[in-house]
């Protein structure tokens, strides 16, 4: 079924496939959006969602008293009353404080979990401040890295923490987040008679600086506007109130808040009135006993832990009836998996979706019972995004079932890469579309699907590892003269990085070497997990590495032969 618009293009309904220029267009409502010329910060946009619309569960209650965050670790909660005082006291001390810290500066933050994070997050945002936060578990090389990119002018990061940073790459200083004068700024007696939202933030303007990482090397800053972050929390605050239920929703929370997904759900949550639970470090059953005792209603997950729902004999010891959803993301989830996930949790939905940081978030995602059963599918794009599926090798623009490259376009795509001319311009083309660097299809309902990754990207756990950071490390090594990793598939983390090594001739390296070399220079999740060591490494004649030769040597355990 076509039809024909005003501007004579033929759009198919069905898959939302526009002939004559190669676009798919969003199947989902209309969304509208503040006017972009108006100066509005994404503080101010979620905190007004929250006062102004908040969702049927909510009515009639008073917002300001009901939770916002709790952590589980320790059970102290902040309610939404003590984070709008919280938000407009840390802005109000933060410009008494540090008077030079303006518009546009750069603010790296380096700490675990906490309930101040959304706090600090939504105070800075308000005054302009563009929040850089960082990974606490990263290496110095790696937190040093990050902060050469964002060029922060102030830091806050804990006594934990704080060893990773050199006090002098910061003008402003370092600010410790459980010091007694950072909790002071949290609860000013006279904030409320002061208003921090004086400074003019326009949507245009930088609102956070989070870390993708790359194939060419080491992780990149990606630019995200407050209108990027403004169009991300609008879709989903509409599709959720589209959706309206009658229980109070409580996530569990075991996303990093420096990543893109936490950080646009944390947003997300405080513009629906959500309660969040923070799981501090991830475990099965410390899981299993937060959904227990907090009646958890949803949370995030990735397939392994699919995997491991389905398998596990751990779920039949804590009560699990209060939950109704789970967001799957990080890779698709398999129809199997799926089937018997739902054998085992009937009234539980997977809302299957697909992101990325240079995308704010969301960009496709299932919504509803009849889309959740389509496996395979990580959903329908998101409102007002386009989609191209274009052909790596001629660049032409694909119709459904044909596979080629995930092109996207919309107002959630990021400014660009910080300091990186060069790697904007090869990923956002001066038309607005972002190359995902995914291979995907559309099929003729406009469902997305995933085939395989052009970045070569490890997803451990739903984390990003890039080959060739690890590549560059193992280099390092004198005993080593050539190195590839590749991923390795792996039941509870997805993909584990495997290293295969040439070794230098009369050298006794092992395994077990290999690994401490780079678990030493790493975050935990970007170790080498599994060594094998070979004659040379295979390579196309412009030496670019076939990394799915080994991997395909690597599975069948034929690395002898190489």
């Amino acid at each position: 079924m076509q039809t024909k618009n005003n501007d004579s293009r033929s759009i198919d309904r069905s898959s939302g496939f526009d002939q004559r220029t190669g676009i798919y267009h969003s199947l989902r409502p209309s969304l509208s959006l503040p006017p972009v010329d108006q100066p509005l910060s994404t503080a101010e946009f979620a905190l007004s969602l929250l006062r102004k619309s908040s969702p049927p569960a909510t009515a009639g209650k008073n917002i300001e008293a009901l939770t916002y965050l709790v952590n589980s670790s320790s059970d102290d909660s902040l309610t939404y009353g003590e984070l709008l005082r919280g938000v407009r006291s840390l802005a109000v001390s933060l410009r008494e404080r540090f008077p030079s810290l303006s518009s546009r500066n750069v603010a790296f933050i380096l700490s675990p979990p906490s309930l101040h994070i959304p706090v600090l997050y939504l105070a800075l945002m308000s005054i302009g401040i563009v929040v850089s936060p960082a990974n606490p578990i990263g290496s110095e090389s790696e937190v040093s890295h990050q902060v050469e990119v964002s060029e922060p002018v102030i830091a806050f990061a804990t006594s934990q923490t704080v060893k990773k940073l050199r006090s002098s790459s910061f003008p402003l200083g370092i600010v410790l987040m459980d010091s007694p004068e950072f909790l002071s700024w949290l609860n000013r007696s006279d904030a409320s008679s002061v208003n921090p939202f004086q400074v003019r933030v326009h949507q245009s303007d930088p609102a956070a600086i989070l870390f993708s990482s790359g194939t060419t090397g080491r992780v990149k800053g990606v630019l995200i506007t407050h209108r990027n972050l403004i169009a991300s929390t609008a879709v989903s605050h509409q599709r959720t109130l589209q959706d309206p239920v009658d229980y109070d929703r409580v996530g569990l929370f075991s996303l990093p808040l420096f990543h893109v997904f936490g950080f646009t759900m944390m947003i997300r949550a405080i513009s629906l009135g959500d309660t969040l639970v923070l799981l501090g470090r991830f475990e099965l059953e410390a899981m299993l006993k937060a959904v227990e005792k907090y009646k958890v209603t949803g949370m995030p997950v990735s397939p392994p832990l699919i995997v491991a729902l389905v398998k596990s004999e751990l779920t039949k010891k804590y009560d699990l009836r209060s939950l109704r959803s789970l967001g799957c993301g990080g890779a698709p989830l398999g129809k199997d998996i799926a089937e018997r996930f739902k054998q085992k949790f009937p009234d539980v939905e997977i809302v299957q979706g697909y992101g990325l940081t240079e995308s704010s978030g969301p960009a496709a995602s299932t919504f509803g019972p009849e889309e959740t059963v389509k496996y395979g599918s990580v959903g329908r794009i998101s409102e007002n995004l386009e989609a191209k599926i274009v052909d790596p090798s001629t660049g032409e623009a694909l119709p459904p079932g044909k596979t080629g490259e995930l092109w996207l376009r919309g107002p959630v795509i990021m400014k660009g890469y910080v300091g990186n001319e060069k790697a904007s311009a090869e990923t956002v083309d001066e038309e607005g579309w972002l190359k995902t660097g995914d291979l995907c299809y559309f099929d003729a309902e406009g469902f997305l699907y995933i085939v395989d990754r052009l970045k070569e990207l490890i997803k451990y756990k739903a984390y990003q590892v890039p080959p060739v950071e690890l590549e560059q490390i193992l280099h390092s090594n004198p005993d080593v003269i050539d190195a590839a990793v590749v991923p390795f598939p792996d039941e509870d983390a997805g993909e584990i990085p495997m290293a295969f090594i040439v070794r230098k001739p009369g050298s006794n390296l092992n395994e077990a070497q290999i690994i401490d070399f780079v678990a030493k220079q790493v975050a935990p999740y970007k170790k080498v997990r599994r060594v094998a060591f070979i004659n040379s490494i295979p390579k196309n004649p412009a030496g670019k590495i076939l990394r799915r030769e080994l991997t395909k040597v690597a599975v069948d355990g034929n690395a002898s032969k190489l």
